[in-house]
C-alpha cells in the first residue's frame, strides 16, 4: 500500500542545463523555496540547519529566497521570480506550486514535495525521473480509504459522515465517488463540503455540523495542513471527530490521524537531495522517495473534550495514543 505529506520553490523561464552542477571551492550556491511557510516557520528552520549540518551555510556558501503563497493567483509570480534570481536549485511544496515551477523552468532542478508526484504526471518514473523534477511523493491519497476506514469504527453508530475537499485538487475530487461507495457498503452517507481558500474552511465545517454529520473526514491537501489548527479547533466546537493525515495533527490537539510524518520525510529526506545535486547529480539519478512507516495516532483527550468513547479495539492497534 502506498502512501504521503511539505514546503516548496519555483521558477519562470531559464536556459543554463542543471546537468553542469557540481560543488566548486568559493562558489556561492543559490536555492530558492516556494511553499506555504514562511522562512521563520520551525520546519524551515530546521531545513536551514540540515544544509547548515551538510556543508551549505547561508552567509558562507549559500544564499536563499523564500516565497510563502497564501493565494494561488500569486504562485506564478513567485516561480518566476525565483527562477530570475537563477536559483541553482528550488523546493517546491504543494501540486499547484509545482506546477507553476515546472512551467517555469524546464533546466533548474526541483526538489518537490506532492502527494503523488508520478500520478500527478510531475515525473515519469520513481525510480529514474526523467526532466528536472525528483523529491518526495507522499502519496496521501492511497491512504484516505483507509482514514476513512478508521473514522468509521472510531464513531460507532456514524450514520451521516461529513468530507471536506479540496477543490484545487483534481485527484481529491475523483476520489470521493469511490469514497462514498464504500461508506454507503457500511450504510453511511456523505456530505460533502468544498473548499477553494482557507477562509472557506470554518463556513464548511460549520456548514458540516449543520448537515446533521456526526464525523469529518478530511481529504489530504497542503491547505488543508496549512490550515490544520483552524480546523482542529472549529471541529472540537462543532464536537466534530475529525481524521486526519499527518500524525503531527493528532499531537497538536486533532481527533486521529494515519499517514507518514510529513515533517520528519521534509527534513531527512529533502536536504539530502539539495545537497545531491549540488554536488553534481543529475535529476535522472536521484529517485523520488516515498514514506515506508504508516502510524495510526488517537489523541484521548481531545476525544473526552468532545464527548466520544473510542473503541478498545482501536486504541490497541494505535501506534501512539495521548491521554
Amino acid at each position: 500500500m502506498r502512501r504521503r505529506e511539505f514546503l516548496a520553490l519555483a521558477g519562470a523561464s531559464v536556459t543554463w542545463p542543471f546537468a553542469a552542477l557540481a560543488q566548486q571551492p568559493g562558489r556561492t550556491y543559490r536555492l530558492g523555496f516556494l511553499g506555504l511557510g514562511p522562512r521563520e516557520h520551525p520546519l524551515n528552520v530546521q531545513f536551514l540547519d540540515e544544509l547548515r549540518r551538510l556543508g551549505f551555510a547561508e552567509g558562507q556558501n549559500l544564499t536563499v529566497e523564500f516565497r510563502t503563497y497564501k493565494n494561488l493567483d500569486l504562485i506564478s509570480q513567485y516561480a518566476a521570480e525565483l527562477v530570475n534570481a537563477r536559483s541553482d536549485a528550488i523546493v517546491v511544496v504543494g501540486e499547484d506550486a509545482i506546477r507553476a515551477v515546472q512551467r517555469a523552468t524546464k533546466t533548474i532542478p526541483i526538489i518537490a514535495f506532492g502527494i503523488d508526484l508520478l500520478g500527478s504526471g510531475f515525473v515519469n518514473s520513481m525510480s529514474r525521473p526523467d526532466g528536472n523534477t525528483t523529491g518526495v511523493s507522499i502519496l496521501a491519497f492511497d491512504t484516505n480509504g483507509k482514514r476513512q476506514d478508521i473514522l468509521i469504527e472510531a464513531a460507532p453508530g456514524l450514520r451521516l459522515m461529513a468530507v471536506l475537499v479540496d477543490v484545487n485538487y483534481a485527484e481529491s475530487l475523483a476520489q470521493l465517488a469511490p469514497l462514498q461507495e464504500a461508506a454507503r457498503a457500511h450504510g453511511i452517507e456523505f456530505s460533502i463540503h468544498r473548499v477553494a481558500r482557507s477562509e472557506e474552511i470554518a463556513a464548511a465545517i460549520d456548514s458540516a455540523q449543520a448537515s446533521g454529520a456526526t464525523a469529518l473526514n478530511i481529504l489530504a491537501s497542503p491547505l488543508f495542513w496549512a490550515s490544520r489548527h483552524l480546523i482542529m479547533e472549529r471541529a472540537v466546537a462543532a464536537r466534530l471527530p475529525t481524521i486526519y493525515e499527518p500524525p503531527e495533527t493528532a499531537e497538536e490537539g486533532g481527533f486521529a490521524a494515519y499517514g507518514p510524518r510529513s515533517g520528519q520525510l521534509y527534513l531527512t529526506i529533502m536536504p539530502r537531495q539539495v545537497v545531491q545535486l549540488f554536488r553534481g547529480t543529475k535529476v535522472a539519478d536521484i529517485p523520488v522517495e516515498q514514506p515506508t512507516k504508516f502510524e495510526l495516532v488517537i489523541n484521548l483527550k481531545t476525544a473526552k473534550a468532545m464527548g466520544v468513547t473510542v473503541p478498545e479495539g482501536l486504541l490497541a492497534r494505535a501506534d501512539k495514543v495521548i491521554e
